[in-house]
């Protein structure tokens, strides 16, 4: 039996692909009607939602040509499919697939409940202000990145990542973070998760210590990958609890001590000291330092202790989580490890935009857009402070050192999930303390308000309209 096969690839780009979109194949049987075959397969292919609205086809001379038939027999087929609805033609312009009508939906059922109203905004928290990305400042480092690499950058290279980032990235750290920061320990990762896994995985213990609110779930689950057990250890308004860190029996422990999440807290000197003392591993998530208000800058605990700490910070708050960027600043002792699994994972971080941000590093314009956003930031939040007091004076605000979040503290009587439920009803998103438990305790009530993709604008105009459920 003869068969031949052409892959279709039309204009088209499917969302779940980053290029051109998938092919689709046509097969045809040499003993069976050649027309016919053709017809079928496209006219499956368009039911069925593989070949989508819109979509451009091979011209007729193209598809015989490949199919090895006539092209009267294609331009046959495509007429026939034309006059059912499944193609389209306009003069000058390709044959595409017609937007085919959907098929008839089964009988409505029993009245659905009435539709939730659109959200005004959402206070989550986590998330820094998307539209204040600086596009021109990537477009210009992007173009510097590709305009000056080597041939040798366009290699897989070192797993660590682009040494010229490293290199940047390093003094960065030193200046900035009071990090001990040599380029050779450095390796670029694609954000704290991955981050995460890299520092657990090489330190080798088989139970880690998370502080008490915390991570959620999502992040949490790192550990249960890697088959480490996970130890919550308390936090109060000094940091984390360092007698109970020491008694968790945890070989390494995965703190927050610049602006705990989501507390908010910074870790007392005190605490420093006995931590950075203390024999087990840290694994510092330096997420949000770049932007203080009320105090003066917190150096990173690695500073204290290199030859224990790895370091993770991304550009996820400072610049966009959808850069993917990031890094774990080993001991050296641990750099090996790190570096070794970072080549089994993925053999290395996108090399152009790791260029593209030693490039803002290097010109000054990543520090650039932190000084202009720590202004935004410390507006968004005096508005909140300001919003809050006048319309619900009886909730306490806290954890407004740095970042872009806050905790609010609501009344006993309060129920944490139902003033969720209810501002949600009212068009605005809250997010609980509860889900940062680990044992999801929802007493005290408390909400986590995220601030940094709020303009200020709706946090005036929002907070009225759910004060009278957190009062």
């Amino acid at each position: 039996m003869a068969v031949s096969w052409y892959p279709i690839r039309s204009n088209f780009v499917a969302v779940q692909w980053a290029g051109w979109s998938p092919g689709v194949l046509i097969r045809l049987d040499r003993t069976q009607p050649l027309r016919a075959q053709l017809e079928s397969a496209l006219r499956d292919w368009i039911r069925a939602g593989r070949l989508s609205p819109g979509e451009r086809l091979p011209s007729s001379r193209v598809l015989a040509a490949q199919l090895g038939v006539s092209r009267g027999l294609v331009q046959e087929a495509f007429a026939q499919l034309r006059a059912e609805g499944y193609l389209a033609t306009r003069s000058g312009s390709a044959t595409r697939v017609a937007d085919v009508p959907a098929a008839p939906t089964a009988p409505a059922g029993p009245p659905s409940s009435p539709a939730a109203p659109s959200l005004l905004t959402d206070f989550r928290a986590g998330v820094p202000d998307l539209g204040s990305f600086p596009r021109a400042d990537w477009a210009w480092a992007q173009r510097e990145a590709a305009k000056t690499a080597s041939t040798a950058d366009l290699g897989y290279g070192d797993p660590r990542g682009s040494a010229e980032l490293r290199e940047v990235l390093a003094a960065y750290l030193r200046r900035v973070r009071g990090a001990s920061a040599d380029p050779k320990d450095l390796v670029i990762c694609s954000g704290f998760a991955q981050g995460l896994i890299l520092a657990l995985h090489a330190t080798g213990v088989h139970r880690v210590a998370f502080e008490d609110p915390g991570y959620d779930a999502e992040l949490l689950a790192v550990a249960d990958w890697l088959g480490v057990e996970a130890v919550p250890v308390p936090v109060d308004d000094q940091g984390v609890d360092v007698d109970a860190l020491k008694a968790s029996g945890a070989g390494a422990a995965v703190l927050t001590p610049a602006h705990q999440w989501p507390a908010g807290v910074v870790l007392s000197p005190a605490r420093r000291q006995a931590v950075a003392s203390a024999g087990a591993f840290i694994v510092e998530d330096d997420y949000d330092a770049e932007f203080r208000y009320d105090r003066d800058p917190v150096g990173v605990l690695q500073g204290l202790a290199s030859d224990r700490v790895l370091l993770t910070g991304t550009v996820s708050k400072s610049l966009a989580p959808g850069i993917r960027l990031g890094w774990v600043l080993c001991p050296p002792a641990l750099t090996e490890k790190v570096t070794s699994l970072k080549a089994v994972l993925d053999r290395g971080s996108p090399h152009l935009d790791q260029l593209a941000l030693a490039a803002l590093l290097r010109s000054g314009r990543y520090d650039r857009h932190l000084r202009r956003m720590r202004t935004v930031y410390a507006a968004r939040r005096a508005t909140l402070v300001h919003t809050l007091a006048a319309a619900a004076p009886t909730v306490r605000l806290s954890g407004l050192e740095a970042g872009f979040h806050a905790v609010a503290h609501l009344p006993e009587h309060r129920s944490e999930a139902k003033v969720i439920a209810a501002a949600r009803a009212r068009g605005v998103a809250l997010h609980g303390m509860s889900s940062h438990r680990s044992d999801g305790a929802v007493s005290p009530p408390q909400l986590v308000l995220g601030f940094g993709n709020v303009p200020e604008h709706i946090i005036r105009e929002t907070i009225p309209l759910i004060a009278d459920l957190l009062r």
